[in-house]
């Protein structure tokens, strides 16, 4: 399967499980619990991770969370497997930043 190959809803549901992530084929988020100051750091880590993957998330920093929402454009606004690639990659980067899932 290519990265930008939409993906079903079912493929969607089995990956959404994988990741603890939350969504549909449309997009996909995660909010993170993370002081200010750390969501920062975990930006900047995945502001790498995104250029690696030519792909780039919507990003939301609050005063204690952190949200991430994705789509492909690139693939028409639908959920790829570029998608959860990244999705991956914001959990390990958040995590080893001690960012709880909210």
């Amino acid at each position: 399967m290519r990265l930008r190959t939409p993906l079903t809803g079912e493929q969607v549901t089995r990956r959404l499980d994988d990741t603890g992530w939350v969504g549909d084929t449309s997009a996909i988020r995660r909010t993170f619990a993370v002081e200010y100051d750390t969501a920062l750091r975990i930006v900047a880590e995945v502001g790498k991770a995104a250029i690696e993957l030519d792909h780039r998330p919507d990003i939301d920093i609050r005063w204690d969370r952190l949200s991430f929402h994705m789509t492909t454009h690139t693939a028409g606004d639908v959920v790829t497997e570029l998608d959860f690639k990244l999705a991956e990659r914001i959990n390990a980067i958040a995590l080893r930043h001690g960012a709880v899932p909210a």
